[in-house]
């Protein structure tokens, strides 16, 4: 039997960097997915190893199922239901077994995604033979959470060949799991973000798991339920940033201006709580869905001068920004910035001659572009093969 998860991407829609100094910012998934396949060989098959192939880098990898029980024989798996974080020996004998696969130098990044895997892996499913194959519409470290949804679904994969969920395997078409079993996978799923970027906050893998949007402040989640379908056209500047640095940079930025940045944070703070009540507003009030729309273009403007005046844009961001002014298009960078994606709401009305002309210009910049439903589902499974 074959099963496939596919786990959505998500966006910062507002209150990036100000989140970190207490304000409050607002997370949605988006459409576009990575997708996890698993099967379990036959008899037949007669292979005794676990095979993970990455397709869009046409890479894959191989252990015998033997080399992994040896290396860890020590802990107690498999345990579906008790999420459990890697232990430094249980990481040190995992680093082992992925180093032997000889990564080539230019993919090392892949390294802690493998480690990731054979952790979750063993940890729900033991030591089995199978074959599990990934692909994504997400670019890898662009801010859209790639990392996220592949430990998502990585985790919904697993758990569908375990006792703790409980599918109807004569369903036709993509299945979403029972809120209490997206609970247990969505801390699986933190424990493959803990190792893949170590002190994760646990809001990209929350989006994933459980898609439409959350509000967050200090730690604390808040799934919302968006009333607005919205459409954002993401442009990756393909621009690569060192989010440490970023982070570290509104601080000292903080440290040196406390008055005036409490003021910006303040700012970004109301920003998310009114976008927030937009966008779980009823169907059907006393605004439009232009109306809102224009509200939601003047938010996104306000926050992205207030990222500006935090230090964290770019000449890559500034030139997506002029272009889409252009054409009346509001504009915001979301995640780290320094580079990475813009955000673009794409009003219900704008017919689509327009958003294709957008398209032309920003990619004739080098730019990568895409459009993407915002808030849909979160994980979802396919169960008995292609899809």
């Amino acid at each position: 039997m074959e099963v496939k998860a596919r786990a959505p991407g998500k966006i910062i829609l507002s209150g990036e960097h100000a989140v970190v100094h207490g304000s409050t910012a607002v997370a949605a998934s988006i459409n576009l997915y990575t997708y996890v396949t698993l099967r379990f060989p036959t008899p037949a098959d007669n292979d005794d190893s676990l095979k993970l192939q990455l397709k869009d880098l046409a890479l894959e990898f191989s252990w015998p199922i033997g080399k992994i029980k040896d290396a860890l024989s020590q802990l107690d798996i498999p345990n579906p239901s008790t999420p459990t974080s890697c232990s430094i020996d249980a990481m040190k004998s995992i680093a082992a077994l992925v180093d032997e696969q000889n990564i080539p130098e230019a993919k090392i990044f892949l390294a802690s995604g493998v480690s990731a895997f054979l952790w979750l892996y063993t940890s729900i499913q033991g030591f089995k033979p199978a074959t599990v194959v990934v692909t994504s519409e997400l670019p890898l470290g662009s801010g859209l959470g790639s990392s996220a949804a592949l430990s998502v679904a990585f985790a919904a994969v697993l758990l569908a060949f375990s006792d703790m969920v409980n599918l109807d395997l004569n369903h036709q078409g993509w299945l979403m799991y029972a809120d209490e079993e997206l609970e247990l996978l969505n801390k699986w799923a933190f424990e493959g973000e803990k190792i893949i970027h170590g002190r994760p906050s646990g809001i990209d893998n929350t989006v994933s798991t459980y898609g439409n949007m959350i509000q967050f402040r200090s730690g604390n989640l808040v799934r919302m339920k968006s009333n607005l379908p919205l459409k954002m056209l993401i442009t990756n500047t393909k621009v690569g940033r060192n989010t440490k640095a970023l982070v570290a940079g509104v601080s000292e930025r903080t440290l040196r201006h406390p008055d005036a940045m409490n003021l910006v944070f303040n700012a970004v703070d109301s920003i998310s709580k009114e976008l927030s009540a937009i966008i779980q507003s009823p169907i059907g009030d006393d605004l439009s869905v232009t109306q809102k729309e224009e509200k939601i273009e003047e938010l996104m403007e306000m926050n992205q001068g207030l990222l500006q005046s935090m230090g964290v844009s770019h000449s890559s961001i500034e030139t997506v920004l002029r272009t889409t002014l252009k054409y009346k298009l509001a504009s915001k960078l979301t995640g780290a910035g320094g580079g990475g994606c813009v955000l673009t709401l794409l009003p219900n009305l704008l017919s689509g001659k327009v958003v294709e002309i957008v398209m032309n210009e920003l990619e004739s910049c080098g730019f990568q572009c895409f459009t993407a439903g915002i808030g849909g589902n979160g994980v979802e499974i396919y169960l008995g093969g292609s899809s």
